[in-house]
């Protein structure tokens, strides 16, 4: 009895796998006779199945390039904040070095200038030493360049822009 059971099982699936197998078969044969009168009907650039199926890809090519984009502008975000992050503190520990050395130097000037006044030695008044006229004239561009932040505001509002550029482009198409 098992037997008759698996071997009515095997005929019922057997049967069942024939009836797609032909069905498959019909569908591929109308697809052919489709793409044989539309190619007869329209020129070749024009046949709507192959449109259709341009279309389709160009769907799925644009929402890769979406995730792509949105990836990458992350990517250049971060960069940019690491990037900016490595430009602040460079500029940090220049101008800590600079003031280190200005303290550095004004002290060893007055030092020095102390010292030539015990031994009646006559010293440079500031706008007479073209030395320290220089020097503080360099730490002077030096404060203003670091308090001003000169070509650090033109990049980050560049870079603002692009990326709202970006970030627009995304929502439009979308």
């Amino acid at each position: 009895m098992k037997n008759q059971r698996h071997q009515q099982h095997h005929e019922a699936v057997d049967g069942l796998l024939n009836l797609f197998t032909r069905a498959n078969h019909d569908l591929t044969l109308v697809q052919h006779r489709l793409e044989k009168e539309f190619q007869q009907i329209y020129p070749h650039n024009a046949n709507p199945m192959i449109l259709v199926s341009r279309i389709k890809k160009l769907q799925e090519d644009l929402c890769t390039l979406k995730e792509q984009c949105q990836e990458l502008l992350a990517a250049k975000q971060k960069m940019e904040e690491i990037v900016y992050g490595n430009i602040m503190g460079h500029y940090k520990a220049c101008s800590d070095l600079i003031d280190k050395a200005s303290a550095t130097l004004v002290g060893n000037r007055s030092l020095l200038q102390r010292s030539q006044a015990s031994m009646g030695i006559p010293h440079a008044s500031d706008s007479d030493d073209s030395a320290y006229a220089n020097f503080k004239l360099i730490i002077d561009e030096w404060t203003n360049q670091i308090r001003s932040g000169t070509g650090n505001e033109t990049h980050e509002s560049e870079s603002e822009d692009i990326n709202k550029m970006l970030f627009s482009a995304i929502v439009q198409s979308n």
